[in-house]
């Protein structure tokens, strides 16, 4: 894909979500002066609401800002990650000073770097968390010399961000030792997502490739890591290539219920269907800090299996789950009155289909549906 088309696609994806963008301007005290920022809010964002959200903060915001936008707007409408917070940290009038470090130490430099670290860590995220409704799961992205500067919140006691997405980053001296060390030890899930690319700049390459030799030889259950290197593209191409890839990879455990998923993991799960359901939800409010609502399509995937397997407890158990979720829409009615088949009350399964015609239609379950369900029981 030519950079031409990959404009093309930002400028699109950038339309998409341009609407819910705010332009900001900070006065840091670390950095003895104004900074601009970009925000993108989600959509359908209540500031008086209870939701909390990811906060992904994207430097090099005066170009990757728009691209990590379009893909978190798409990806969030479409389930696959949650709906998040974005904020892009413009760098173009003080980027070599930003990112800036020390020849000696090879930590942010005292001329730029450290204060432009203090900015991110002091200044910066605590004017969004008390401006918005964020949540304490963070992201940070950055690209070329801003992908190599991310690294450093990876070595506080307490890291700053839990999911990191490294496009091809000029890595400093020591980078891939320190980095091997700390990802080793890591006690906190932490996402590490690395990108090349064969037409990448060759220095940059070899080092890159270096760096996922030894990222990829960690054993460390809380590390999660992928790595692409991507063929037919560049330096600047593969981040058009890498977002949805580092999306994909850090919300894996968010996303949906897939084909794949469901004969692997559901069909197979020991303790059954409706255990697996409420162990990945588990499982999501754990590994991102906040709850996620059951989604219609994992409780269609999680009655088919039932139904396979015959599970009349983990029916049971669906059908009050839905309710619970879902009082006002048929879909109570119908997994209520699935239940109440499978257990063999033909007279309390009719009464819950016919009661759901008076309830909101969802996504996979209307009106049709269940009088298809009130006809074979009246037969």
């Amino acid at each position: 894909m030519n950079k031409f088309i990959l404009f093309l696609l930002f400028g699109f994806l950038f339309h998409i979500a341009n609407s819910q963008v705010a332009y900001e301007t900070i006065e840091s005290s670390k950095l003895g002066d104004t900074r601009e920022i970009k925000i993108q809010l989600p959509r359908n964002y209540d500031p008086e609401g209870d939701i909390l959200y990811p906060l992904v903060v994207v430097l090099d915001g005066d170009y990757l800002f728009e691209p990590v936008i379009g893909n978190a707007d798409y990806h969030s409408y479409w389930g696959d990650m949650p709906r998040s917070i974005v904020v892009g940290v413009n760098q173009a009038q003080k980027r070599d000073v930003d990112l800036s470090f020390s020849g000696t130490t090879y930590f942010p430099s005292d001329e730029g770097g450290s204060q432009f670290f203090e900015f991110i860590g002091m200044e910066l995220i605590p004017y969004i968390n008390e401006n918005y409704l964020t949540s304490n799961f963070r992201i940070v992205v950055g690209h070329d010399q801003s992908a190599n500067f991310i690294n450093y919140w990876l070595f506080k006691d307490k890291p700053l961000f839990r999911g990191y997405i490294a496009f091809s980053p000029d890595l400093s001296p020591e980078m891939v030792n320190r980095l091997q060390e700390k990802l080793s030890i890591t006690t906190e899930d932490t996402f590490y997502y690395l990108a090349t690319a064969d037409n990448d700049i060759k220095g940059l390459r070899d080092d890159i490739l270096a760096c996922n030799a030894a990222l990829s030889a960690i054993e460390n259950e809380k590390l999660h890591y992928r790595f692409d290197d991507f063929k037919d593209a560049d330096h600047y191409s593969l981040v058009g290539l890498g977002i949805p890839k580092a999306i994909n990879e850090i919300f894996g455990l968010y996303k949906p219920i897939n084909k794949k998923e469901y004969n692997e993991k559901v069909l197979t799960y020991e303790e059954g269907p409706f255990a697996y359901l409420i162990k990945k939800y588990e499982d999501i409010e754990f590994f991102y800090g906040f709850e996620k609502k059951v989604v219609e399509n994992d409780l269609r995937a999680i009655l088919a299996a039932t139904k396979k397997k015959d599970d009349i407890e983990s029916m049971k158990s669906l059908a009050k789950l839905t309710q619970k979720e879902y009082p006002k829409s048929m879909i109570s009615s119908y997994y209520s009155g699935i239940y109440h088949e499978m257990s063999g009350n033909a007279r309390k399964a009719l009464i819950e289909y016919q009661s759901g015609l008076l309830l909101k239609e969802s996504e996979f379950v209307n009106k049709d549906m269940l009088l298809d369900k009130i006809y074979d029981l009246q037969e």
